[in-house]
């Protein structure tokens, strides 16, 4: 069994800003505000949450092939 990835670095499309950040196991996340240009991220269509469209580490469920979190 392949152990789960819990640290992804998001990075904002919009200003290029990174930041290691601890994606949640029980759920998606839909919205992440960068701390740098404040715009709100959201998922890109296909994708079940900000990680998969932004992180260098998709979501949990993914991970473990479970599909999307939804």
């Amino acid at each position: 069994m392949n152990s789960i990835i819990l640290e992804s670095v998001l990075s904002c499309p919009h200003c290029g800003f990174s930041k290691q950040e601890t994606m949640p196991t029980k759920s998606c996340q839909y919205y992440y505000e960068c701390t740098s240009c404040k715009a709100l991220l959201r998922p890109n269509p296909g994708d079940c949450c900000v990680f998969c469209s932004f992180g260098s580490v998709k979501c949990p469920p993914v991970q473990q092939q479970r599909g999307c979190c939804n």
